[in-house]
């Protein structure tokens, strides 16, 4: 029981013990063993140029597909990424196509600019 005066009395040992089981369990529910390692594609990759004469940098290596195909998608823009927009100010702007096709013969929706002499 807590006392008057706001201060409280030391847990018991089998209270301490208690709470470090479940301090314990939370930790490992929380924590995942990784073992396979890629590039995480939300973050942009920024390249720097090689030296010419060093040796290790002119080694060709075969090129990971995976690897390749990750930073593509990562290159992508986000109408091409996503199938919705993953924020609100992607909102604006995400539909790009017209919602009827313009009939520039139709004078009810076309209003072009027209020269008179008043505007030359």
């Amino acid at each position: 029981m807590a006392a008057r005066g706001g201060q409280r009395e030391p847990p018991d040992p089998v209270r301490q013990n208690q709470l470090l089981c479940e301090r314990v369990r939370k930790e490992r529910q929380c924590q995942r063993l990784r073992t396979q390692y890629s590039v995480n594609p939300l973050h942009r990759v920024h390249t720097i140029t090689k030296k010419p004469m060093s040796w290790h940098d002119n080694i060709e290596e075969p090129a990971d597909a995976e690897f390749l195909s990750l930073i593509h998608h990562a290159a992508l823009e986000p109408t091409k990424k996503y199938s919705e927009p993953q924020t609100e100010s992607q909102e604006i702007g995400w539909n790009t196509q017209p919602l009827i096709h313009v009939d520039r013969t139709d004078c009810r929706l076309y209003f072009p600019h027209r020269r008179t002499d008043i505007t030359k």
